[in-house]
């Protein structure tokens, strides 16, 4: 694909779709980012940077095709869907057959799709995600997956459920202390997007499972202390805790319990994107000063 032909950006705002808006613009590639809201500050960061801002709205589809006019590719990041019992399947599937179909109708050639990292028994990490990635194998000819697992910006804030960051001076999760867990910077997605999209004859087709590292959560917040100067120590949350945060929660606790592990080759990885990030890589590339600046706030 040259350099030169428009990519459209889902998720632009978010972080996986703001890391790859970014390395794209970077590369001089032409960018067009799909947002909710023109107005938001991060959308006006990226229209300063040399996005195109468009609305668009996964759940009123009409405007899609529109949004996607003229694009030879496309970053595709369908927003999660939540219910009362856990994440909705039907609604989620719905953004992404709506966004897969809008591309197909305008011509999009190439789609590169960033779903959720497998374990064994869920390929594509988890129902929804795998039906999306089926369906724009069916309707789109050239189609790259990226299936990343937990970022490390993660340990800057929480997730929607209530888990993750950094409170009181505890980080706590599902995982045991001592067993590694694999993780993966965002900008890393980023990296892999960008070289799928110059390179979509050897990328089409496939799917990557994605990470950068594997620390335990011991050795992670050891590693936050020692470049922060912070006091953070790790706790797993019980199954009863997991259940009281939401009934997904306990699921994920559960299925990690029984032994279901992320399975990314890192090794392998690092062959194709050798500037593939560590912790350590991350931390003192960007995540030690915000996490100095996020826990000096909540202290």
């Amino acid at each position: 694909m040259t350099t030169d032909r428009l990519i459209v950006v889902t998720g632009a705002t978010g972080r996986q779709g703001g890391a790859t808006a970014r390395r794209l613009l970077a590369a001089g590639r032409p960018v067009r980012a799909l947002v909710r809201d023109t107005g938001a500050p991060a959308a006006k960061a990226l229209e300063r940077a040399g996005a195109e801002l468009v609305r668009g709205d996964f759940d009123d589809s009409r405007g899609l095709p529109a949004a996607l006019e003229g694009a030879a590719a496309l970053f595709a990041v369908p927003p999660v869907a939540f219910g009362p019992t856990g994440s909705d399947a039907e609604r989620e599937f719905a953004r992404g057959r709506a966004l897969t179909d809008a591309a197909a109708a305008v011509g999009v050639e190439h789609v590169v799709f960033t779903g959720v990292a497998s374990t064994p028994g869920r390929p594509g990490g988890s129902e929804e995600k795998k039906r999306v990635e089926d369906y724009l194998r069916e309707r789109i000819r050239s189609v790259t997956v990226l299936r990343p697992v937990r970022f490390m910006s993660n340990y800057l804030g929480s997730t929607p459920m209530g888990l993750d960051g950094i409170s009181g001076g505890v980080h706590r999760h599902v995982f045991p202390r001592d067993e590694p867990v694999q993780i993966i910077a965002v900008e890393d997605i980023a990296e892999f997007a960008a070289l799928a999209f110059d390179q979509p004859d050897r990328f089409a087709g496939r799917s990557l499972e994605l990470a950068g590292d594997a620390p335990t959560p011991a050795e992670a917040v050891a590693a936050i202390n020692e470049v922060t100067g912070a006091a953070v120590r790790y706790e797993q949350i019980t199954h009863a805790e997991a259940a009281a945060l939401h009934p997904e929660i306990a699921r994920v606790r559960d299925r990690w319990a029984a032994g279901s592990r992320w399975h990314a080759d890192i090794e392998a990885l690092r062959v194709i994107h050798p500037g593939l990030r560590t912790l350590t890589d991350w931390l003192a590339e960007s995540g030690a000063a915000l996490l100095r600046k996020r826990l000096l706030h909540t202290a």
